[in-house]
C-alpha cells in the first residue's frame, strides 16, 4: 500500500493539514513543524502527490512548450534546453506538437484541460497572433524566437531577424561576391519574411551586385535540397544565404551531387550555428544565433508572469554573429 498524507500525520503527530502546508510552497508553517513532517515522511517514504497538491495551490507547475516544427534539427537542443532549465525550476514542461495543426483556438483548449500554468510558444515561423491567442484567454504566455514589433502584445525573446539579414548580405559584399541570391524557408514564415526583408533592402545599396531570391517548402533538410536543385538547373548564382542551417546543409547536399564544390563553386551562409554546422564534414559557415541565452530568457520571463501575470510585456533581443568555418570564400580572396 502507497504511504498516504494521513500516514504521515500520525507518524508525526500532527494534523493532516499541517503536513499538507509543510509540502506546499508559501504555506505558513512553523521550521519545527516542517522538520517534523520531513523527518516523519522520509522514514516512511512518502513523497508528496504533486497533482493532490496543485489542487490546495492553484499551481499545477506546468508549462506548456508549444512549437511547429520537429523536422529541423535545432530543436532537439531548444527542447534539451527548455526541458532541463523549466524541471531544475520546479516546473514541468508539456510539450504540444503542431506540425499538423496550427490553429491557435485549439491549442488554448487542450492546454487549458491540463491547467498549465504558463505557454511557450517556441516558434520563429508562427505569426504574433498565434502566441497573443493565449494572452486573451489570460494564460501567461512568451513568444521564443518570435517576431518582435514596436507595439508588443506578448513577451517576445528572440534576435532581429531583419538585422539578420543584413548581416547575410553585408558579409556576401566583404567577400566580394557579385551575384548572390537568398534562399529562404517557407514564405509564410516571419522569420523568412523578416530576413528576406534584411537581405535584399541591404542588396539594393549596392547596384552592381546581381541579387535574386527564392522560397523552400519548409525549413528541412529535403525542401532545401530539393530547392537547390531547381536552381542548379536554372543557372546557380556565386553565394546563397539560406536563411537557416539545415536548409543550408541540404542545399550543399544538391551542390555535391551535382558535382560542384563549396565554396569554390558555390558559396553558402546559414543561421542558427546548430551542433550539426559544427560538424567537420559540415563546417558551415553561418550566423550565430544564441540559443542558449534566448531559451534561458524565455524561461526566466514565464517565471516570473507566474507571480505577476500582468507584466508589461517586453522584447529581448539578443546579437548575432558571423561563425567563420569552410563554406564561403575567405575575406582575403578579394
Amino acid at each position: 500500500m502507497a504511504v498516504t498524507l494521513k500516514d504521515v500525520a500520525i507518524r508525526a503527530g500532527v494534523s493532516r493539514s499541517a503536513v499538507s502546508r509543510a509540502f506546499t510552497d508559501g504555506a505558513s508553517v512553523s521550521g519545527k513543524m516542517r522538520k517534523k513532517v520531513e523527518k516523519a515522511a522520509a522514514d516512511l517514504g512518502y513523497r508528496p502527490n504533486a497533482l493532490a497538491s496543485s489542487l490546495t495551490t492553484g499551481r499545477t507547475k506546468l508549462v506548456g512548450l508549444v512549437s511547429n516544427n520537429f523536422h529541423n534539427p535545432i530543436f532537439l537542443e531548444v527542447f534539451d534546453l527548455f526541458t532541463r532549465g523549466l524541471q531544475e525550476r520546479g516546473l514541468r514542461p508539456l510539450i504540444v506538437n503542431l506540425s499538423d495543426n496550427q490553429d491557435p483556438e485549439q491549442s488554448v483548449r487542450m492546454l487549458q484541460q491540463y491547467s498549465v500554468d504558463g505557454v511557450v510558444v517556441a516558434s520563429s515561423t508562427l505569426p504574433p497572433s498565434f502566441a497573443k491567442t493565449f494572452r486573451d484567454a489570460k494564460v501567461p504566455v512568451v513568444h521564443c524566437f518570435g517576431r518582435h514589433a514596436s507595439s508588443l502584445e506578448v513577451h517576445v525573446v528572440g534576435i532581429d531577424n531583419v538585422e539578420a539579414g543584413r548581416m547575410a548580405a553585408r558579409e556576401f559584399v566583404k567577400r566580394g561576391y557579385r551575384r548572390v541570391a537568398f534562399m529562404g524557408g517557407p514564405q509564410e514564415a516571419t522569420s523568412t519574411q523578416d530576413r528576406f526583408s534584411g537581405f535584399t533592402s541591404e542588396m539594393a545599396r549596392h547596384s552592381a551586385i546581381a541579387c535574386s531570391f527564392s522560397f523552400a517548402q519548409a525549413y528541412s533538410f529535403e525542401a532545401g535540397r530539393r530547392e537547390m536543385q531547381r536552381l542548379l538547373d536554372a543557372g546557380p548564382m556565386e553565394a546563397y544565404f539560406c536563411g537557416d542551417d539545415v536548409l543550408s546543409i541540404g542545399a550543399m547536399s544538391a551542390i555535391s551531387e551535382a558535382g560542384l564544390h563549396v565554396p569554390e563553386d558555390i558559396g553558402i551562409l546559414g543561421l542558427n550555428d546548430m551542433e550539426m554546422s559544427r560538424w567537420e564534414n559540415i563546417a558551415l559557415t553561418t550566423i550565430h544565433q544564441p540559443i542558449r541565452q534566448i531559451i534561458n530568457s524565455s524561461i526566466e520571463l514565464i517565471v516570473a508572469m507566474l507571480d505577476d501575470p500582468e507584466r508589461y510585456p517586453e522584447a529581448r533581443l539578443f546579437p548575432c554573429r558571423i561563425m567563420e568555418r569552410s563554406t564561403l570564400r575567405p575575406l582575403t580572396d578579394r
